[in-house]
């Protein structure tokens, strides 16, 4: 019974085994087990049946970015060379003779008031010669000495430098004659006199206004060294 039993179950795991064998044949002619084999991706990911390797990644070494270092060099400009124009100084423009602001205040305060009585008056009146320069007054004395032969009969007419009214701004030539006759007259009510008989066109501030002027000189006279 046993060997019946044994034999029987051999038998029928030879026919199970024929049959799957023959179905495995049938099926491999058939493409009917190709859903039993893994799918390889063309890809080098790997199959879906398989997970993906988790792989640590590796360490990447920190890069230090350095910034180069910008060297800046000032550009080289070559020295403007400005040329600095001085201010052209005016020269100092000499007083004419005639101008009546050269003289001294005093004289010069007087004479406009005497001018504007002399115009009210119907007289003309200017002045010929005021302030004058040393180096002037010097070459009219070096011309009045050829003239009168002497230093001495010069200086009645033109006095030194250091001597002259006209070169401190203190005397002035009146022209023309009917103006020296009218402030001969009239030049006392404002502090100007004819000064010398030989030079009626000759007037200085000396006296006050108001007051008749002192006794006329004869003639200028340089004083003694």
């Amino acid at each position: 019974m046993r060997l019946l039993s044994v034999t029987g179950v051999v038998g029928v795991g030879a026919v199970v085994g024929s049959l799957l064998l023959w179905h495995q044949q049938v099926g491999d002619a058939l493409g009917l087990g190709a859903d039993e084999r893994p799918v390889v991706s063309t890809n080098s990911a790997p199959a879906y049946s398989a997970p993906p390797e988790t792989v640590a990644p590796t360490p990447t070494a920190r890069r230090t970015t350095r910034t180069p270092s910008r060297t800046t060099t000032s550009p080289t400009t070559s020295p403007t060379t400005t040329t600095t124009t001085k201010p052209t100084k005016k020269p100092t423009q000499v007083p004419r003779e005639e101008d009546i602001d050269a003289l001294s205040p005093k004289l010069q305060a007087r004479l406009k008031r005497a001018f504007a009585a002399a115009k009210a008056a119907g007289v003309p009146i200017r002045i010929n010669s005021g302030k004058r320069s040393a180096a002037k007054q010097q070459r009219l004395l070096n011309e009045a000495i050829k003239k009168y032969g002497s230093y001495k009969a010069a200086t009645r007419w033109v006095l030194p430098p250091k001597y002259s009214a006209h070169v401190l701004g203190k005397a002035v030539d009146i022209a023309p004659a009917a103006a020296m006759t009218w402030l001969d007259k009239n030049g006392w009510r404002y502090g100007i006199c004819r000064r010398y008989d030989n030079e009626p066109w000759h007037f200085e501030a000396i006296t006050t206004p108001g007051t008749k002027c002192p006794p006329r000189e004869p003639h200028a006279v340089a004083a003694a060294d």
